[in-house]
């Protein structure tokens, strides 16, 4: 097994990204990740580059909302796929452990080696239960990949759903039955982003920190505080500003002020 951050010096410019992409080669090689995973975070870094690599304020906003959604929901769960589980198994853990919501092993490439093996890393994690491997299914109508199969006791009757590093078909079919989605990803302009009610345009190893720090900030504000910042969000008007700051930011470079 590859050790992570194998012989990658702390003042290489590039250290950080490096770093997740050995924790993702890492993953494959213990079953946790696909090969298309690896493509997949390739095409979220080309857009964190966009972003500058830190978090904008519209990201933070989402994140803000996102904390308050799970804080008022009855039932929330959060969705964990391989590539959340192999670069932010702790956060993810963290983050269930405030919110009160239950983490679910729900992947595109399902098998029961992969289910295992994602769960095993949230247990290492530090996770006391893991949802999404029992006998008992059910699945989510219209929905024909693998992912359509969730825990009764999980997604099923949850009311809100934590969806990082999503596939627009799910978001598309959790919508269709009720559900309020919230996302995480670095495209602005995915079937995902445009669909879910809150979307935070972040790289995960910064999002899921983020919802957490804002979970810890609202939670003794009481509801009434937290139905205000739900109720203020807008995600078009948010995804809206996440595409301006890319623009601003991409012709500032162009003229040499970045």
């Amino acid at each position: 097994m590859m050790e992570t951050g194998f012989n990658i010096p702390d003042n290489h410019p590039r250290a950080a990204s490096m770093r997740i992409r050995e924790r993702l080669i890492e993953g494959e090689e213990r079953s946790v990740v696909t090969k298309a995973g690896l493509f997949a975070h390739g095409r979220g870094e080309a857009f964190d580059y966009l972003i500058g690599e830190a978090s904008m304020p519209a990201a933070l906003s989402a994140a803000r909302a996102a904390a308050a959604s799970l804080l008022l929901a009855s039932h929330p769960v959060i969705s964990v796929n391989g590539n959340v589980a192999a670069l932010v198994p702790e956060a993810a853990v963290e983050l269930s452990q405030l919110s009160g919501a239950p983490l679910e092993v729900n992947l595109f490439y399902r098998t029961r080696k992969r289910e295992l093996a994602v769960r095993d890393a949230l247990l290492t994690a530090g996770a006391t239960a893991v949802l999404g491997l029992g006998p008992k299914t059910a699945t989510i109508p219209e929905l024909f990949s693998e992912r359509r199969i969730v825990d009764p006791e999980g997604i099923y009757k949850a009311d809100v759903v934590v969806v990082p590093l999503e596939d627009g078909d799910r978001t598309e079919a959790l919508k269709r039955i009720g559900k309020f989605v919230i996302t995480i990803d670095l495209n602005p302009l995915s079937r995902t982003a445009q669909t879910a009610d809150i979307t935070i345009v972040d790289n995960i190893t910064r999002a899921i920190p983020n919802i957490v720090g804002a979970i810890r900030a609202l939670r003794p504000c009481g509801a009434g505080t937290q139905r205000s910042v739900a109720r203020g969000f807008d995600n078009r008007r948010n995804l809206s500003e996440a595409l301006i700051f890319i623009r601003d930011r991409l012709t500032a470079l162009a003229g040499g002020r970045g």
